[in-house]
């Protein structure tokens, strides 16, 4: 269904990302953040998802600063090497990558945009809640940086999703976050980490569906009309 495009950067950055587009007029624009993994076949995926739901969606290559084409699957070797790549990102500079991915998402939507991010990516959208501007809501899902940035302060609406059993993100620190902002809607679910992932032996099915199912309704009162 989509494409690989080229994403206009402040700094000349080889920025690319996968653009999936909907059948008709979009009915909004949304981003979506990778996990550690890279724009793989899973965000691919996921991507293709939401433009069916009537977006159009874009979602950033963020390791390109390090390497064009990182692609990698579950396995414990990859889980190591997307953890080092990641480490080399600069975090700013993911910042960066991922405003101009809003950018160019609104300007080809002209419409509201959203941003939806996974593992790396959750803690990331929440960036895009409280950092970023032309941003109408985010959710994250399983963000393991973000207890860590819990005095950063939402712009934008934001919902959450955790793994009750995840073992990278205890519950203490999803605690932590809702003690911070009690108004955030934060969801737990009977599941561990990276449960919206088909390909991952921690895939949750139900909570996988449900989580989704709250994120389109809360894109759809967030992103009509505003």
């Amino acid at each position: 269904m989509g494409k690989t495009v080229d994403i206009e950067t402040l700094d000349d950055h080889e920025l690319t990302g996968y653009l999936a587009e909907p059948q008709g007029q979009p009915s909004g624009g949304l981003v979506v953040i990778q996990e550690i993994f890279g724009v793989n076949s899973h965000i691919r995926t996921v991507a293709d998802g939401f433009a069916n739901d009537g977006y159009i969606v874009l979602a950033p290559a963020l390791f390109n600063r390090v390497a064009l084409n990182i692609e990698l699957d579950y396995t414990p070797q990859n889980v190591e090497k997307g953890r080092e790549i990641r480490a080399r990102i600069d975090h700013d500079d993911a910042v960066r990558d991922m405003t101009a991915a809003v950018t160019a998402v609104t300007a080809l939507a002209g419409r509201p945009v959203g941003v939806v991010g996974y593992c790396w990516g959750g803690s990331l959208a929440w960036n895009a809640a409280t950092r970023l501007d032309g941003v109408s809501a985010a959710v994250g899902f399983y963000g393991g940086m973000i207890p860590d940035m819990v005095d950063e302060r939402p712009r934008h609406p934001v919902m959450l999703h955790f793994g009750e059993t995840d073992q990278s993100i205890p519950m203490a620190g999803v605690e932590k976050i809702r003690a911070a902002h009690p108004d955030i809607p934060i969801h737990t679910y009977p599941a561990g980490h990276g449960f919206n992932c088909d390909l991952r032996d921690s895939y949750h099915a139900e909570s996988a569906r449900l989580a989704r199912e709250r994120t389109l309704e809360f894109f759809a009162e967030h992103l009509a009309g505003t």
